[in-house]
């Protein structure tokens, strides 16, 4: 990070020969909405006048309405602040406001203008430029997130943090609406949560923080990885819960935010504060926990849910039978209740004969987020989520919002639960695990995908998210149809037997062997038992995967039992010399659906070698052993080849002669076999490489046919409510002008007459009410029918002269009192240099006419001169 105390301009570096010059100052992104015109001024206001930093700021404007927000803003703060134009180069110490109607993007430092795509009401302007500021500006990228309704930014600012910039949010217990600060802070992306006036500051503090190598090398990365070992190491003491397996990257990003509040250069001086101070080990844990949901997320995927899953579930059931469900990661539980209000809908609209109840288990890591799942209160914007018809239904207005009906609460069971080392719970019809692979690593995954084949009951149902798949288990799970990730579970069992289970479940047993409907106890049947063991070769029937169902004679030459747990898997359970060709044979069987034979395999035995040909035949047809293998041993007889009479020619070497050659043959069918196998295998990759096509094609669809949770109204109630603030502010300056007016009119004496084209009185000072008797009801009212003491009765003439001639019109007008008043017309002229009316002055002119009087009585008195001689 840049040392903002000194900021720089830009610097140059060397390419080609040429200078090519870069930003270094850090970008601030302020997104704000409803509320937020408060919240900026108070923002601008505590930011040094020389930060080094540039401002862009982002808010909901009415797309019709001239934006005005750089001339409210200037008062707050010395820095200019100017409307952005269509390629402005940002500039530190400067802020830049976002004008109605338009999208703004930044590239290289510059600000670019667009024309709004989406449609009014679903625009998200704050993500878009956030979005492009992480992309431009990488780790310098700055996100702040003020007071607004809704959930524009959220999307941004995890872009933000991805590429290494932080994300500032103003607390929401001060901000006005506290919508969007608060959606910043359930998605898990707020690194600071303060209050206003005090964000500005711990962005400077957070900017002066040199952070970690990005790509350590060398003793820097051993240094660096030891170090998040220990880390690791000091939060499974702290809390029992071991991140060894959580994704690198995130768990670094975390470190070296906490590491920036806390003003920590050397991760090593980290881990000694993580020793001194458990509180922040706790902090960090909570930092590390996953908590992104909400109800029904993705539509789509729940509707297929409910009209596919749900019902076969159901219908499936016995009398009286409690389904059960696993939502592991479950967070505060709106994906639990989720899928017991669907539930509910479901059994309201199959109407089964019989009782069908769920029991649905949701655990999570986070202790806290448990508690509030158990309460079952969530705020009041769940109502961008939840119909208004499943509101009003399964949930009940509160103080903080609403809370869901004791009956959906009554059908979950909340409790804390580590899914690495906890046991899972078993014999499940469905589980939804979505979004939680997506923070693990893939040995993580590949440990869990077998555990939730286990736990799961043939034909039971799991539910990832649109970003996680199965990966490379699809012998474990068939998906369903559709774009969802929805999957079956199949009924073949694991090729190696039971999964690694947690450390802490160590009491599981191996699954006996799966048994046939039993023979009938009469003659016929047990004299068919004894010929069937007697005189029938050795045969054994399998699944798909492998697993023993059925041994028929005697397998002993060629199976034995493998030690450690027992497993039935007959590919763990085949001798030597046969479990190569065997492997390969069986698959290519399954494969084709074909029979495939093996002749002439050799097998030790307690005798000594046997040859053996071995029959794989999958077994088709409507049998209820259908998708099921039958693997047939028989036991070939070896003629010995003739050999000459006189047995001095023959060499010492020719029996092992014999042997090679054998082994010859045996290594040029296992080589054609291996040849078969890859051209089979590359049939395979090359179709699902296709089908990997395909599904990213999906997933860039549905990325791109994911809505917005935010509907129109808000959307235009923000846009309203910023336009009100605009015009308050307004009106507190039309109200201050019109004041100064007041005062200024009123300090002259003078009484002032305002008139319209129509001679029609529109405004007048308290002065002229002395002299012409007029009232705050005579507005509106022709000046011809108002009574005036002024001896005037050429007013209206006069003034309709002006608007004609627009030459003032000065005279001397008495009252009936004996006063008089200098009477001015003028015309009244608007900005716009428009006539629009006259305006009449009335200066007291009393003192100046006694004068005057006085003074021709002067001038008119004789002039006596006296004789001195008299």
């Amino acid at each position: 990070m840049p040392n903002v105390s000194k900021p720089k301009a830009s610097k140059e570096k060397k390419t080609n020969g040429k200078p090519v010059r870069r930003s270094v100052f850090p970008i601030v992104g302020i997104g704000a909405s409803a509320g937020g015109l408060e919240a900026l001024g108070v923002f601008l206001a505590n930011v040094p006048e020389k930060s080094g930093l540039a401002f862009v700021i982002i808010q909901h404007l009415d797309p019709t309405h001239k934006g005005v927000m750089a001339e409210l803003l200037q008062r707050e703060t010395p820095m200019p602040v100017v409307q952005v134009k269509d390629r402005m180069k940002v500039k530190p110490d400067c802020v830049y406001i976002i004008p109605p109607d338009r999208d703004l993007s930044i590239l290289n430092g510059a600000l670019h203008l667009l024309e709004p795509v989406a449609p009014r009401g679903l625009r998200h302007p704050i993500d878009f430029f956030f979005r492009a500021l992480a992309d431009d500006q990488q780790e310098r990228s700055i996100g702040v997130i003020l007071s607004g309704m809704g959930s524009d930014g959220m999307l941004g600012l995890g872009a933000i943090k991805e590429k290494g910039g932080a994300v500032f949010v103003q607390d929401p217990l001060s901000a006005k609406f506290e919508g969007m600060p608060q959606s910043a802070i359930d998605a898990g992306v707020a690194d600071v949560i303060a209050p206003i006036a005090d964000l500005p500051g711990r962005i400077l503090s957070y900017l002066r923080h040199p952070g970690l190598p990005v790509k350590p090398v060398g003793k820097i990365e051993e240094k660096l990885d030891s170090s998040l070992e220990k880390v690791v190491i000091l939060l499974r003491a702290q809390t029992g819960h071991d991140f060894s397996l959580y994704k690198k990257t995130t768990i670094q990003r975390r470190i070296e935010r906490r590491m920036g509040l806390h003003q920590i250069t050397r991760i090593e001086m980290y881990v000694r504060f993580l020793r001194e101070n458990p509180q922040e080990l706790k902090i960090l844990f909570q930092e590390l926990l996953i908590g992104v949901t909400n109800f029904f997320r993705d539509p789509e995927a729940w509707e297929q849910l409910k009209k596919d899953i749900l019902p076969k579930l159901i219908a499936g059931a016995d009398t009286n039978r409690m389904l059960r469900a696993w939502v592991p990661a479950c967070s505060t539980g709106e994906e639990a209740y989720s899928l017991a209000i669907l539930f509910k809908e479901v059994l309201e609209q199959v109407k089964p004969a019989r009782k069908i109840t769920l029991q649905i288990f949701a655990t999570d890591l986070d202790l806290n987020a448990i508690e509030k799942g158990r309460e079952g209160i969530f705020p009041a914007n769940i109502a961008a989520d939840v119909s208004a018809k499943r509101l009003s239904r399964y949930f009940t207005k509160v103080d903080r919002g609403y809370q869901v009906v004791k009956a959906i609460r009554e059908m979950i069971i909340f409790a804390p639960q580590n899914i690495i080392m906890d046991p899972p719970f078993t014999k499940l019809d469905l589980i939804s695990c979505r979004n939680l692979l997506i923070y693990l690593t893939p040995e993580l995954q590949k440990k869990l995908l077998p555990l939730f084949h286990y736990s799961l009951k043939p034909g039971g149902f799991l539910f990832l998210g649109n970003a996680e798949t199965i990966g490379s288990f699809t012998h474990l799970f068939s998906p369903l149809t559709g774009k969802n990730r929805l999957y079956q579970r199949s009924a073949s069992k694991l090729t190696s037997g039971l999964p690694e289970f947690p450390t802490a479940f160590s009491l599981l047993q191996a699954d006996a062997p799966a048994k046939l409907p039993g023979l009938n106890n009469n003659l016929q049947s047990i004299a068919e038992e004894l010929i069937l063991q007697n005189y029938s070769p050795a045969a054994i029937l399998t699944n798909e995967g492998g697993d023993i169902l059925f041994i028929n004679g005697r397998t002993g030459r060629y199976l034995e039992p493998a030690s450690g747990k027992a497993n039935w898997n007959i590919f763990v359970m085949v001798r030597e010399g046969l479990r190569y060709g065997l492997t390969n044979a069986f698959q290519k069987a399954v494969h084709l659906k074909e029979t495939v034979v093996l002749k002439n395999l050799e097998v030790d035995t307690a005798e000594g070698k046997q040859t053996v040909d071995i029959t794989i035949q999958p077994i088709k047809g409507a049998s209820h052993l259908k998708e099921n293998v039958l693997i047939v041993f028989s036991d070939v007889l070896l003629k010995p080849k003739a050999v000459k009479a006189k047995s001095r020619g023959l060499h010492k070497d020719t029996e092992r002669v014999m042997e090679l050659e054998q082994d010859l043959d045996r290594a040029l069918q296992e080589t054609q076999s291996i040849r078969e196998e890859m051209q089979t295998s590359q049939e395979e990759l090359k179709s699902a490489n296709e089908e990997l096509q395909s599904t990213n094609e999906e997933l860039q669809s549905t990325n791109e046919e994911l809505t917005t949770s935010k509907e129109e109204l808000q959307s235009i109630n923000e846009e309203m409510h910023t336009v009100n603030q605009e015009l308050q502010a307004r009106l507190d300056e039309l109200s201050h002008a019109n004041n100064d007016l007041k005062n200024l009119l009123d300090s002259t004496d003078i009484a002032t007459l305002f008139l319209d084209g129509n001679l029609r009185v529109r405004r007048f000072t308290s002065e002229t009410g002395k002299i012409t008797k007029l009232i705050s009801g005579d507005i509106g009212r022709p000046i011809t029918d108002i009574a005036s003491a002024l001896l005037y009765p050429e007013l209206a003439e006069d003034a309709l002269e002006v608007l004609r001639t627009l030459i003032k019109v000065e005279k001397q007008i008495p009252t009936q009192n004996g006063r008089w008043y200098a009477a001015r017309i003028l015309p009244y002229r608007t900005f716009e240099n428009m006539i629009d009316g006259v305006v009449v002055t009335f200066s007291d002119i009393t003192a100046y006419k006694k004068l005057e009087e006085e003074l021709k009585k002067t001038e008119e008195r004789p002039s006596f001169q006296s004789d001195p001689k008299e």
